[in-house]
């Protein structure tokens, strides 16, 4: 069984990243740029904008991380949003998600200018990748496809089972795994999905992105398949220093045996997430 270490990759990947952002600033006269926008203090969000912000200084892409009370309304977001539009030295804009429930984020996704929505959720950019066409993917499919690539997982012919249908991981992975650059066929499986496990158990790979801890169980996988676990929950545990533990969509202790491959959590997924913003934020500064 192979660990399919997120952490590792994500490292090693950054160095390439930091010759990339030297390069534009030589050529653009500034360093890329990337706008963070947070909205109110979940300490889950709180942690993974400054995991973003970290990696930006490690590749040398600056960045800026914009505070805003969760008492804000949608019309004063958007304004933010219009003014990072029109700023010349942003290049790629990431708002934080889960935001307050009188916030629509579709709303917002879709205020942000494709072309600096290094998150990839806009419709413009949603519809140019189901057509195939040169666009921003999501962040997070897009680090798992550079992660099966980096350790040689075939893709072709080989039936992919994807577990969650978020326009932000289930259905752009979906969409990208039956490209013609990866040509895998695809079962898109969702909650209203009967007898899931018919369909888990046919996957060579399997991505569950659900949000739910622990939902993959040992017997709704064959063995051999490549299992990415997407998911990642806070739970309670008062043996930890910190009051928690993360864990995963999958049942890692009695999964990962029947595996050829598969992704822990955390060092993951995580990881390769925030390299696929990072190297959409590069391809935004290259595109000005």
């Amino acid at each position: 069984m192979i660990l399919l270490d997120g952490k590792k990759l994500s490292e090693k990947i950054k160095v390439q990243l930091l010759e990339q952002s030297r390069q534009l600033k030589n050529e653009n006269g500034r360093s890329p740029h990337l706008a963070a926008v947070l909205v109110g203090e979940n300490p889950a969000s709180v942690a993974y904008v400054n995991n973003k912000i970290r990696s930006c200084r490690q590749c040398e892409i600056g960045s800026a991380l914009i505070k805003l009370e969760d008492t804000i309304s949608e019309k004063e977001l958007l304004e933010e949003i219009d003014r990072l539009n029109a700023d010349e030295n942003t290049d790629g804009i990431l708002v934080q998600l889960p935001l307050p429930p009188h916030i629509n984020p579709d709303v917002i996704a879709s205020a942000i200018h494709p072309e600096k929505d290094v998150d990839g959720f806009h419709p413009l950019n949603a519809g140019k990748l189901s057509f195939g066409l040169p666009c921003f993917e999501p962040a997070t499919p897009k680090g798992i496809m550079l992660m099966l690539e980096h350790y040689n997982i075939s893709l072709s012919g080989k039936h992919a089972v994807v577990i969650g249908r978020s326009n932000i991981v289930g259905r752009p992975m979906s969409i990208m795994l039956s490209a013609a650059s990866a040509n895998a066929t695809v079962t898109l499986c969702h909650s209203r999905t009967s007898n899931l496990e018919e369909f888990t158990r046919q996957a060579d790979i399997l991505i569950a992105a659900l949000g739910k801890p622990g939902f993959v169980k040992a017997g709704m996988i064959k063995r051999g398949t490549v299992v990415i676990d997407v998911g990642i929950t806070r739970i309670e545990d008062p043996t930890r220093k910190n009051g928690y533990r993360l864990t995963g969509d999958v049942d890692f202790d009695n999964v990962a045996p029947l595996c050829s491959a598969i992704t822990p959590v955390p060092g993951g997924v995580g990881p390769m997430t925030i390299i696929g913003l990072l190297s959409n934020t590069l391809r935004a500064a290259e595109v000005k």
